[in-house]
């Protein structure tokens, strides 16, 4: 199951194609957290000082206020909320609340790209180790068949060992994709809940500051799953 060894490690040749595979993948989950990390710090999904710059301003009643302290919103849930309060202040109506929830989807899909690639890659990586290994001891027992009476245990035991790298390899590669991708998601959905936090808190300020209207939402259609 070797490759020819053209500037690669004997230990890399001897896991044959399924270690190409696994450096394939491995490459590409790297650019993807790689991506996903400068995303992070650039939107900075946790941070909100506008929203809360805003929500207090809405508490002294300060609609104008409010509605400045977001002007240069950065981070998806500032961004969220200067959208919310650009809209006419009727949170109780349904059209008012869908948009809200419209603007709230369009800034978390970004934070979720790529997250699937990084689930796949962790889920696929140990699935082709073990593939390699399936393929490395069929042709270990066909050389040891080959062989008849006269086993060589060292030959043997060489063949196990490079069959069994691609194993090692494909959780070496799992591991951490898949650490990437559960970080991320949770940040993700942290960023989810302080959203839902932030807009709960504005409709209750708007709706204390007597900003509605007579278009109530019907019961159970409140939509607040991202």
């Amino acid at each position: 199951m070797s490759l020819p060894s053209i500037a690669m490690p004997g230990w890399f040749a001897a896991g044959g194609p399924a270690m190409v595979l696994l450096a394939i993948l491995s490459v590409i989950s790297l650019a993807v957290l790689l991506a996903k990390i400068t995303q992070f710090l650039r939107l900075r999904p946790l941070s909100s000082p506008g929203s809360d710059r805003a929500l207090d301003a809405l508490e002294g009643g300060r609609l104008a206020d409010a509605r400045a302290a977001l002007t240069n919103a950065r981070s998806p849930i500032d961004q969220v909320l200067a959208a919310a309060l650009a809209l006419p202040p009727r949170p109780a109506t349904a059209s008012w609340q869908e948009e809200v929830l419209r603007q709230a989807r369009a800034r978390l899909e970004p934070l979720r790209n790529g997250l699937r690639v990084l689930e796949v890659v962790g889920t696929l990586a140990p699935l082709i180790g073990l593939l390699g290994t399936v393929f490395g001891m069929i042709g270990a027992f066909q050389a040891l068949e080959q062989t008849g009476s006269q086993v060589d245990p060292a030959a043997l035991s060489g063949g196990i060992w490079e069959a069994l790298l691609t194993t090692a390899a494909g959780l070496v590669v799992a591991v951490p994709v898949l650490a990437a991708f559960h970080g991320c998601d949770r940040l993700v959905e942290q960023c989810r809940h302080r959203m839902e936090d932030r807009l709960a808190r504005l409709r209750v300020l708007l709706a204390g500051n007597g900003f509605s209207t007579e278009e109530e939402v019907a019961p159970g259609t409140e939509a607040h799953a991202y």
